[in-house]
């Protein structure tokens, strides 16, 4: 299998849950193949450099490996290669995330009136 569409690949590595969310962010610009914007249809080939933002985080990886069948996870990750200035950059994001909390991921449902208080005293 040597062809397959960037949205399948997407959701067969784990990138995205489903089909329609990998095709949604393909469309909206957040998956780049050397840089530029592509389309859902395009096919994906070994060592294709992709660029994924998938809402919680950023990856840069290679593509090693081609599936249009989504798996476990260990075989999903045999499936691309993650560069190591991705590695770098993701692992100080998280270190970031543990120091400074965001204040409103404390807050469950719909903020109230106190809580809204909180929220713009401490962006202040």
């Amino acid at each position: 299998m040597d062809n397959i569409r960037i949205d399948k690949w997407l959701w067969a590595a784990r990138f995205f849950k489903t089909r329609s969310l990998a095709t949604d962010a393909v469309d909206n610009g957040r998956v780049r193949l050397d840089g530029e914007r592509i389309k859902p249809a395009r096919a994906v080939k070994i060592d294709d450099k992709l660029s994924i933002d998938n809402g919680a985080e950023t990856w840069e990886v290679l593509v090693a490996g081609i599936s249009d069948k989504r798996g476990a996870a260990p075989v999903a990750r045999t499936l691309y290669q993650e560069t190591d200035a991705s590695i770098a950059r993701r692992e100080g994001e998280l270190e970031g995330r543990k120091l400074y909390r965001e204040p409103g991921t404390t807050i469950k449902g719909r903020p109230t009136k106190r809580d809204r208080r909180q929220l713009s005293k401490a962006s202040e």
